[in-house]
């Protein structure tokens, strides 16, 4: 058991020493926030499609299509017990924070967090699961999401669900997955090269993001906590728990929980600035759950790795 909160702890801490390569480059100035934008961007649009393309590219096989679906089910309960545990419990607050409060409970770092520590605990394996919460994850930001944030569904949100670029590659991804579809190697491998920059440029973004926060906000919030310990220790624990009942086991289980233990979704700042709400809230909590999640992340994925 202690082996694989150890195999766990040294992975995150990896994630975090790129993270403080970010913090540093954040002090320091030399990244900025337009750098930092432009990097946000081409993880986005690029390199997170990339990885998943790259985590699918694998000869049919009609079990991990099974564990695929079962994935994608999994995550959309998983997500939508989320969704009402937050609209029951932050109903009465201001509205310019319940909104951050339920945003941030819902919804996690699942690209940014989950996708590399994935590949490097599980492989392509891994991610190939993550992937499925992903694309559930972006169907529930800009449905839900949108709406708690704007109080209305957005016009157009439907279209979005399905031109997101997670959404687009996953279902690359599962076309070529099911038609045993090789790339050549000149695409191939120009992939390869972008879905390995999903480690390193996404922790540089938290770490820039992390010299610029302001952590008293949700340390001072009793609500604040309230959101953080559900994102970081309640819903990860009875997801872990719920999941094993289910005969949910392997690498599927852990990838979940990876999935479900990661902090705060970096989304919940753009979201909150978007639409005028209390966005140094939204930084202070995205940030230290980050910061928080050096501690909580081993332990329960340590967990899970040993319950499966």
């Amino acid at each position: 058991m202690l082996n694989s909160f150890l195999t766990v702890g040294e992975q995150v801490l990896i994630l975090f020493v790129l993270i403080a390569l970010g913090f540093i480059c954040g002090k320091t100035k030399l990244i900025n926030e337009g750098g930092s934008k432009v990097m946000a961007d081409i993880v986005l649009y690029f390199v997170t499609p990339c990885v998943i393309i790259n985590a699918f590219q694998r000869e049919f096989d009609v079990t991990m299509l099974i564990k695929l679906i079962v994935s994608a089910l999994c995550s959309a309960i998983i997500l939508f017990a989320s969704v009402l545990i937050a609209q029951l419990l932050f109903r009465k607050q201001d509205v310019h924070k319940a909104c951050i409060y339920k945003f941030s409970t819902v919804f996690s770092n699942c690209g940014y967090m989950s996708l590399p520590l994935q590949q490097a605990l599980l492989g392509d394996e891994g991610v190939f699961y993550g992937a499925s919460f992903v694309a559930i994850f972006n169907i529930f930001v800009w449905s839900y999401g949108i709406i708690t944030m704007k109080g209305k569904s957005e016009k157009g949100a439907g279209l979005k669900i399905l031109i997101n670029p997670g959404i687009i590659g996953t279902f690359i991804g599962i076309v070529l997955f099911l038609c045993s579809i090789r790339l050549p190697n000149i695409i191939a491998q120009p992939i390869g090269y972008m879905a390995a920059l999903n480690s390193p440029v996404p922790m540089l973004i938290i770490g820039y993001y992390l010299s610029k926060a302001d952590l008293k906000k949700a340390f001072t919030d009793k609500w604040a906590y309230v959101s953080m310990a559900l994102r970081l220790v309640i819903l990860p624990i009875v997801s872990l728990f719920a999941l094993l009942l289910c005969k949910i086991d392997g690498a599927l289980l852990v990838s979940l929980v990876i999935s479900v233990s990661s902090p705060v979704a970096a989304i919940t700042t753009m979201m909150s600035a978007k639409y005028s709400h209390d966005t140094e809230l939204s930084v202070s909590l995205v940030s230290s759950t980050t910061l928080l999640s050096l501690g909580t992340m081993p332990l329960i994925v340590g967990l899970a790795q040993y319950l499966s």
